[in-house]
Formats: C-alpha cells, structure tokens, sequence
C-alpha cells in the first residue's frame, strides 16, 4: 500500500460519489492514543514509541470490520518546534508498522496549524479532517468511531454524527475494546 499523507489546506477537497457500500472506520488521534504522550510534543521518530496494546487491538478492530484513519493536530509544525519532514517520517513508519501488523491505516490527515499562530477549520475540534475522510472513502458515520484522548478530538468528529470514545492519555487501547462494536 503506498503511503500517502494528506495536509490540510484549501487545494485538499476530495468528493467521492461512489455507490459502492460504506466503510465503517476507526478515526484515531495519534499521541496518547496509537503512541506514547510526552506531555508536550512527540518531536521526532527517536520519540514515537508506540502503546504496548495498539497493535492486537488494532487486530480485533480489524476483524470486526473497521478500517482506520488517522486524524491529528500537528501544531508543532506551526510553533516551529518540529517539521513537515519529521512528521512524515513518524508517519511513514507507524504505516509500515501497521501494514506489517496487517491492520493498514487508509489514510493519516494531519493538520499543522496552532490556534496562537492562527485559526484553522482543520484543525481539531474542527471537523475538516474528518469530514474528508468521510466523504473521500464513502465511510458511514453512523458505523464508525473516534477514539481520542481529548474532547476536541471526539467535538471532531461528533460534528458529523460519528460517536466518540474518550481515553486517559497513554491508557491501554485494549481497555475500551468492548465500547468500538
């Protein structure tokens, strides 16, 4: 599967008229959720350490039907704490982790913006990101979830009718199986 990342800016819209039968998906934030939470900013691959229970849930996830999306703010870039490249290469390899896992990421939608350097729609608690996915993939709102470890990553989503689940940051993914049917 090729990687392919998506940055949010206004030349990103995708429309999918497809009638072929709706995906249902997992959104999944990326740190505290998929990898450890620091505190303050996940820098660089040498930082990314992935929680111990994401791969086999992603496994059980996997078998129940869902396809996962990734969907997380990336304000660093914008505060010029870390950049564009660095997050690719977080990225790249968390897909190959999770292609070799055989649970692929669909897709990963990141958003570089910081609400001290800007407004943005992309931007979490805005629904952008999740509303591309949804209409890029044909995914059924109603059938998927978002899994965050912040209100504004569930806000994201519930903007769209997609309910949410909200864990403790860096808490086993694993715990909150039985609530993702």
């Amino acid at each position: 599967m090729k990687v392919r990342f998506v940055i949010m800016d206004k030349d990103n819209i995708f429309h999918n008229t497809s009638r072929e039968p709706q995906l249902k998906a997992i959104f999944l934030d990326r740190d505290g959720v998929i990898n450890y939470d620091p505190g303050d900013y996940t820098r660089n691959l040498r930082e990314f350490t992935i929680l111990p229970t994401v791969m086999k849930s992603l496994k059980v996830l996997k078998d129940r039907g869902f396809v996962f999306v990734l969907i997380t703010n990336q304000g660093g870039i914008a505060k010029g704490i870390y950049g564009h490249e660095e997050v690719r290469e977080i990225h790249t390899y968390l897909q190959k982790v999770c292609e070799d896992n055989g649970t692929p990421i669909l897709d990963i939608y990141y958003s570089p913006h910081h609400e001290t350097t800007g407004l943005s729609l992309t931007r979490k608690p805005g629904s952008m990101m999740v509303e591309r996915a949804v209409a890029r993939y044909n995914i059924d709102p109603k059938k998927s979830w978002m899994v965050g470890d912040k209100q504004r990553d569930l806000d994201s989503a519930a903007a769209l009718g997609v309910p949410g689940v909200l864990i403790a940051p860096n808490d086993p993914l694993e715990d909150y199986l039985d609530k993702l049917i």
